[in-house]
């Protein structure tokens, strides 16, 4: 089957699978083609990114730079409507609109819901969950006037230590993360969504960054075929229409594809002719689309210079090139690759081929022609965090909530077993993703409502010697909580716990004398730092339906039903005492 589809013309291969075009889908694939000039070409390999509705911007990107797609960065609901509207009627060609529709409609809209992150999806063990977790990010994101997701990730949770993937994957287990990247694909696209598998050849093995460095997957090519291999054949065999290709090596197949190749020679994905067109295009099949992570990260300009770079991503089987360091200079980078022909014209056309053939199949000309393509705000807000999608959230934090540990019997709490609670609040600041710094007061309201006394720590000044007393806190306190938002982050390459001075100031000292209860919103890991507590809770996304779903299981109205996808206990033998 392989075999007969190289031999296929693009336009052959555009009629089948993922793309299914009809003979009129294909023509105007093929006369939009031969219209264009060069320079539009080009401009249709680039994917850029939008944080706002400038209209100086947005027109720039579709009529100077005649971009293919745009992806938005959150925004409040009128700003997303207005950036699309501007985009789809300035361009000639419509426009891929993608999100990290990763959660829900929050990847794109402020308003959107937030069904749950994939470890929290994976945490209720339904795969239905997962459908419903594509279908709202389907049916918001379109209704903002999107049509690209990029997602679901079907990475695979190797290593507690990876500093990004954490509650971004469904988890350690190949099976579930197959089956739920399946039921994510299938759902997303039934709502005319594509869907964009990543981050192959897949992230979780290495326990460092590919923001920060090309990383690895080490895995020999069997055990590659069985974990990570099998999960993108189910979503490929499920029709996902494009996959998106991280700054990650696997040496291994890279290897074994080229056995002339040195060390040094070894390319991440995303420059990689052997992983993009030897292994995703040959040996799994793949017909779709492929699109580079973000060209930004310092992974994908490692390997070698970003003037090679930029057109060797193409010609190594990419077709979309996301995003850019500086756009004059990378279309430049892209231009000249063309006109030396490091970038064959050949491989530009079928890379446009794919590129129109994606826009095709998701019926965006018949769209445009039939002023349907861009967003109606009124219809929009009817659909975003619509009592629906709200349902979805609280079904997936009521089933995903996990009890990792209660091994002194702690729970379920009372405001007349121990009414003074003390909280320690945990969370990062900095960083370019947001992090909720409010953990502590909004859990301090949860806890006053149910009745409790609530203080919130804070360190007292000292030095050895000169310490408040140890016995003196138990004196004012009958229950110690400690609320955690640590998220895992790009261009960060840990998340642990940092105490605070002097000397771990809010550390679990008090364990063995005061009931002590962990509640994570966040990073699923926090036993490594806090081994002995005996009541752990993983929440995996600090919001409103999580900590409802918390405090109702805390208080005994709602048993914990959640079970967890990876090894919380980080193959410690401490963490479980």
């Amino acid at each position: 089957r392989i075999e007969r589809s190289m031999n296929l013309s693009i336009f052959e291969k555009i009629t089948q699978k993922p793309f299914y075009l009809t003979e009129t889908q294909a023509g105007w694939v093929k006369k939009t083609l031969d219209g264009m000039s060069k320079e539009e070409k080009i401009g249709q390999l680039f994917c850029h990114v939008a944080y706002s509705d400038d209209e100086a911007y947005l027109k720039k990107l579709v009529n100077e730079y005649h971009a293919g797609g745009v992806m938005g960065r959150p925004q409040p609901l009128e700003s997303v409507v207005r950036f699309a509207s501007i985009i789809q009627r300035e361009a000639k060609i419509p426009l891929l609109i993608a999100a990290n529709f990763e959660a829900g409609g929050d990847g794109l809209v402020d308003e959107g819901v937030n069904v749950g992150p994939n470890l929290q999806v994976a945490a209720t063990g339904s795969a239905d969950i997962a459908a419903n977790q594509g279908k709202v990010c389907g049916k918001e994101g379109s209704a903002a006037g999107a049509n690209w997701a990029f997602a679901p990730v079907i990475d695979i949770e190797h290593n507690f230590r990876n500093p990004i993937t954490g509650t971004r994957t469904y988890g350690a287990d190949p099976e579930t993360v197959k089956l739920f990247g399946e039921s994510y694909v299938k759902a997303v696209q039934a709502e005319g969504v594509a869907a964009c598998i990543k981050h192959f050849p897949g992230d979780g093995v290495d326990e460092r960054d590919q923001h920060l460095v090309s990383s690895v997957n080490s895995l020999d090519c069997d055990e590659w075929d069985k974990k990570y291999g099998a999960a993108y054949k189910a979503s490929i065999d499920a029709g996902a229409l494009s996959v998106m290709a991280g700054h990650i090596m696997l040496p291994a197949y890279s290897k074994r594809i080229n056995p002339e190749l040195k060390d040094s020679d070894v390319l991440p994905a995303s420059l990689s002719y052997e992983l993009l067109t030897g292994l995703l295009r040959e040996r799994l099949g793949f017909n779709g689309l492929i699109a580079t992570d973000a060209s930004t990260m310092a992974g994908f300009t490692i390997p070698m210079s970003r003037a090679k770079g930029v057109p060797a991503s193409i010609m190594a089987g990419a077709d979309v090139f996301l995003f850019s360091k500086n756009i004059d200079e990378d279309y430049e980078y892209m231009t000249k690759g063309v006109d030396e022909g490091t970038l064959t014209l050949e491989r530009l056309d079928e890379a446009v081929t794919r590129i129109l053939a994606l826009k095709a199949a998701l019926g965006l000309p018949e769209k445009k022609d039939a002023n349907t393509l861009i967003p109606v705000l009124e219809n929009a807000k009817k659909v975003i965090g619509c009592p629906e999608h709200l349902a979805i959230e609280e079904e997936c934090s009521d089933k995903g909530v996990t009890l990792v540990k209660n091994l002194d019997g702690a729970l379920p709490l009372s405001p007349e077993k121990t009414p003074r609670v003390l909280l320690y609040p945990i969370f990062s600041t900095g960083g370019f993703y947001k992090t909720d710094a409010r953990v502590g007061e909004k859990m301090k309201e949860a806890f006053e409502q149910e009745g409790f006394k609530v203080d919130i720590f804070a360190p007292k000044p000292g030095y050895e010697g000169m310490l408040e007393r140890f016995d003196e806190l138990p004196k004012h306190y009958d229950l110690l909580v400690y609320v955690a938002n640590l998220m895992t982050k790009s261009n960060q390459t840990v998340v642990r716990i940092e105490w605070e001075p002097p000397m771990c100031a809010n550390g679990p000292i008090y364990l063995n004398v005061v009931p002590t209860v962990f509640i994570s919103f966040a990073n699923p890991y926090h036993l490594i730092d806090v081994p002995r507590i005996r009541t752990m809770i993983n929440a995996y996304c600090f919001k409103p339906a999580n900590i409802k779903a918390v405090m109702d299981k805390l208080m005994g109205r709602s048993e914990f039903k959640g079970s967890s996808p990876i090894d919380a206990f980080c193959g410690k033998w401490d963490t479980r005492l």
